[in-house]
């Protein structure tokens, strides 16, 4: 078991996650990620490792509400336990000294970016953070962002925050004024395809943190798998960074499609089913 000391909704459906995990702490790099199930029925769930305290024991999470195991992780509190965090798993994210680099988050990938900011930063590259919303209000994270990186930028759907667009717009336009060495992005597969579409027109080397499904974490099941560069590969063991324009993004679409229907209809059953328990049915 493993015992929570904070969870905190950040955004509308982003939650915060503070853990107990002294040998997780002390081992982790930026860019690995933990598997979390939140009960003993509970999917086992891929969270990338925002922040770590080797000297507390502890590691930071961000997720995304949108199945029954976050919904179940969503709904914990405060000193009540895990019923399994594993990890550090996948290999840990590139970080040397390349120039400018640019990190893109969208939803959780806003906290995922966090590791990978201060470790480019100690490693002495110029930083620039660019966190994607519809609106200002699902942009979180801001203040913890800005003391690993030179410069912090927005972009929201409806302009309300930064410029209105999209990751790769905001990208598009610094590009124009300062030379990019390497991008990196983090957050949903479709943000992830577009912002590597635009850095490869742009002529920026680029890597992203792949999403794709996943069971056991180790590479056994081959659930994970990817088609990078004409090659399978497994996220959870040979990733999950890879080079973002050798990604077969349709691939990776059309797997990450096969449970949705599945998921939207336990998801609403297990919702449903929490507010008759929550008004005093059965």
């Amino acid at each position: 078991m493993t015992r929570i000391i904070e969870r905190r909704e950040v955004a509308p459906n982003v939650h915060r996650l503070i853990v107990e995990a002294p040998q997780i702490a002390e081992k982790v790099r930026p860019g690995q990620f933990v598997i979390v199930m939140p009960d003993e029925e509970g999917e086992r769930v891929p969270i990338s490792v925002a922040e770590w305290d080797a000297k507390a024991g502890s590691i930071v999470l961000f997720f995304l509400e949108v199945g029954v195991s976050t919904m179940k992780l969503a709904r914990k509190e405060k000193g009540e336990d895990l019923y399994a965090v594993v990890g550090p798993l996948g290999r840990p994210a590139t970080i040397g000294k390349f120039g400018t680099v640019v990190l893109g988050g969208g939803c959780y990938g806003i906290g995922a970016i966090t590791a990978i900011a201060k470790a480019m930063k100690e490693a002495g590259n110029r930083v620039i953070a660019i966190s994607e919303g519809r609106s200002r209000y699902l942009l979180y994270n801001q203040d913890t962002l800005r003391r690993f990186v030179d410069e912090c930028l927005e972009a929201t759907t409806d302009g309300s925050a930064g410029k209105k667009g999209k990751v790769q717009d905001v990208l598009r336009d610094f590009a124009k004024r300062e030379k990019v060495d390497m991008a990196y992005f983090v957050g949903c597969t479709f943000m992830m395809m577009r912002c590597a579409e635009t850095a490869k027109e742009l002529g920026i080397k680029t890597l992203v943190a792949l999403n794709s499904l996943m069971l056991d974490g180790t590479g056994m099941c081959g659930v994970c798998r990817v088609s990078v560069g004409g090659k399978t590969r497994f996220a959870c063991v040979d990733g999950p960074e890879f080079d973002g324009h050798d990604v077969d993004w349709l691939e990776l679409f059309q797997r990450k499609a096969i449970f949705v229907r599945d998921e939207v209809t336990a998801y609403q059953f297990h919702a449903c089913r929490a507010l008759r328990r929550h008004e005093g049915g059965d």
